[in-house]
């Protein structure tokens, strides 16, 4: 991971650590927004997986979508 994405991936990590456990574990995708952000911001670095980090963030709503939903340029897991 980039030094730019680690400093990206600051909130992130604060999140999982302070919030996370109070919000609960009602996340609609699998992996989780957090994980997926941080395997987006590890795979691609901190311009493409902030990218994709903000896009995720902003499908979890109550009228986006659900599902298994992994990182691009992954490969799927058995």
């Amino acid at each position: 991971m980039t030094p730019l994405a680690h400093i990206v991936a600051l909130p992130v990590r604060a999140y999982r650590l302070v919030a996370s456990p109070w919000v609960g574990h009602g996340c609609r995708f699998q992996p989780t927004c957090s994980a997926y952000a941080l395997e987006a911001l590890e795979r691609h670095g901190a311009a493409k997986g902030g990218w994709l980090m903000v896009r995720r963030v902003c499908r979890c709503h109550p009228w986006g979508g659900h599902g298994f939903d992994p990182v691009p340029g992954t490969e799927p897991r058995d």
